[in-house]
């Protein structure tokens, strides 16, 4: 969550940090901290390195964001095996995998900074003038923000994790660390929250910060509990008085008036894309710049969107994109309203990029199949030949580097970008609001219908405030039928975003999700389950979460692994 006026911040930042491997690490030297924070000035300094943890490799610049998330029922990783980068995507991996160790660490890592902070700004405050001390507030505000968003990716991911309140709990004897009650995590979380939202502006009302791209506002940190609650309803915790929870706050925002859905669903990617920050929708977005690569990671933060997850690509400003994560044909043949809703073409690409095989022209976009449109191919009838194609070459088409990025914000690598990554969007809260509605009164209302439709509206191209035949739900649906449509509509809105893994984890239907997709696949196109590999390694009971990594569970002898495991 940084932007390009504070690259230069956070380089020097990066001098001052070491990698954490283990809980009783430290991630940075502890040589004279007394002489930090004395102003408020400094502490935004070391503010913008706990905010820049999320550009790490272990976090959303890679894993966080795509490794972890691809193996669901609208995405795949290319190819037909379990071998090199597809072993994690597989599910395939053991609890020795390095990308796990990383993401645990790395997680750890930047909770210990977001402690160590929030205890030296407690100390050093009181010092402050009555201006600095207001800032002060502020900056507190978004490193609770920070270490809830933290221990949310934590517990989510790992389940059974050490709730390290404090720095000191870091130096302890691994031995000595216990794994927390889930609940007693999310309480942490919560408490983070909801001090952060007593303490920080909204983003259009912010006149204390003098620049808050890209950082934490107080619809933001609404938007977060609301996905925190929505979470701590589902799977494994089931509280289902957290629905109700999920609607207030979920409610409260949307009542506020603060944020809003922007008009144009395509412009979102032009935004990301480019580092264009608009607060009105995008409400917790981590932010990538490096003008060029030196090879330090410590100095480039820069992050692999576009390339991993983009249209694959050769011959292109930016050398090449891999192009690795694919889209399930069956999932965009069973996209509802996909003639009419604008989202479906957006969403994913049936192209790449290359030399014309006419001309010997660079960068230009080919069809997958020169015998077929994607239309054509996802019709039950198609030959296998015309489906063949589509099986195992569509890409996400969200973060298309040779259609959006505008030349200022091209950074020419082959494996880094510097396109945006949302965590948190605003149509987000608004399909959880409508799904906490519909749990908790076992029925949908009025406001449920509401919060759905207006992002319908928009993905249909309609003004979202005025009902639309074409766009709006059916009226008077069921508990089970709103509950399906509000699912299918987070597919939709949210497509390859990194939250679909997440969902069906809550929902409890993950690996029900998973041998569904492979035998619609298997109906749909005969060669096509040896290309959605996951169906061969997910196990129910196992795959919900991550293992806790063995490395770490050797020195922990008071953890207990992870079911499957």
């Amino acid at each position: 969550m940084m932007n390009k006026l504070t690259y230069i911040i956070c380089m020097i930042i990066a001098v001052m940090m070491i990698p954490s491997c283990t809980l009783d690490e430290a991630s940075y030297t502890e040589i004279e901290k007394k002489n930090y924070l004395n102003t408020a000035s400094e502490a935004e300094t070391v503010l913008l390195g706990v905010y820049r943890k999320m550009v790490e490799e272990g976090m959303y610049r890679f894993h966080l964001s795509m490794l972890f998330t691809i193996p669901t029922d609208i995405a795949k990783v290319q190819g037909n095996s379990p071998d090199g980068l597809r072993l994690v995507p597989s599910n395939s991996y053991t609890s020795t995998q390095i990308e796990v160790q990383q993401t645990w660490s790395s997680l750890y890592s930047a909770i210990y900074d977001a402690n160590d902070f929030i205890e030296q700004l407690s100390r050093k405050s009181a010092n402050y003038s009555e201006r600095e001390q207001q800032l002060a507030a502020i900056y507190m505000a978004e490193a609770r923000t920070l270490r809830a968003l933290y221990y949310f990716e934590l517990v989510r991911w790992f389940g059974n994790v050490a709730l390290m309140t404090n720095t000191g709990q870091s130096h302890q004897n691994p031995a000595t660390f216990v794994q927390a009650n889930p609940v007693d995590v999310y309480k942490f979380i919560e408490t983070d929250l909801l001090y952060a939202i007593d303490n920080l502006p909204y983003a259009t009302d912010d006149n204390f910060r003098s620049d808050n791209s890209f950082r934490v506002s107080k619809g933001a940190v609404m938007g977060l509990l609301t996905k925190v609650y929505a979470t701590w309803a589902g799977h494994p915790v089931l509280d289902q008085s957290k629905w109700e929870d999920a609607a207030k706050i979920a409610g409260t925002l949307i009542n506020s008036g603060k944020h809003t859905l922007i008009n144009d669903y395509e412009q979102l990617w032009k935004n990301t894309c480019n580092g264009i920050w608009d607060p009105s929708e995008s409400l917790l977005e981590v932010s990538f710049y490096s003008p060029s690569i030196t090879g330090t990671a410590a100095f480039d933060p820069s992050g692999r969107i576009g390339k991993w997850n983009g249209v694959t690509a050769t011959n292109i400003r930016g050398v090449r994109n891999a192009g690795n994560w694919k889209v399930i044909p069956t999932f965009l043949r069973d996209w509802n309203n996909r003639s009419n809703d604008k989202r479906w073409q957006i969403s994913f690409a049936d192209y790449r990029y290359g030399v014309s095989p006419g001309t010997g022209q660079e960068g230009v976009k080919i069809p997958i199949s020169n015998n077929a449109t994607i239309q054509e191919a996802l019709a039950q009838d198609a030959s296998d030949n015309i489906k063949r194609p589509f099986m195992d070459n569509l890409s996400p088409a969200k973060w298309d580097t040779e259609k959006y990025v505008d030349e200022a914000n091209y950074l020419v690598d082959a494996n880094l970008s510097n396109i945006n990554w949302y965590i948190l969007r605003y149509s987000d809260v608004l399909l959880l609001y409508a799904e906490a509605i519909n749990e908790f009164n076992k029925g949908p209302n009025s406001d449920a219908y509401e919060a759905v439709n207006s992002v319908r509206r928009r993905g249909f191209g309609l003004p979202m405030n005025t009902g639309s035949s074409m766009a709006d739900l059916p009226a008077n649906l069921t508990y089970e039928e709103f509950q399906a449509a509000v699912r299918a509509e987070r597919a939709y809105e949210l497509a390859f975003e990194g939250h679909r893994r997440q969902d069906l984890t809550r929902w409890g239907i993950y690996y029900e999700s998973i041998m569904k997709t492979a035998q619609d696949i298997a109906d749909w196109y005969s060669d096509g389950p040896q290309y959605y590999i996951p169906a061969n390694h997910t196990k129910k009971n196992k795959h919900e979460l991550l293992p806790i990594p063995q490395r770490d569970l050797d020195l922990m002898t008071n953890f207990k692994q992870n079911p499957g495991w």
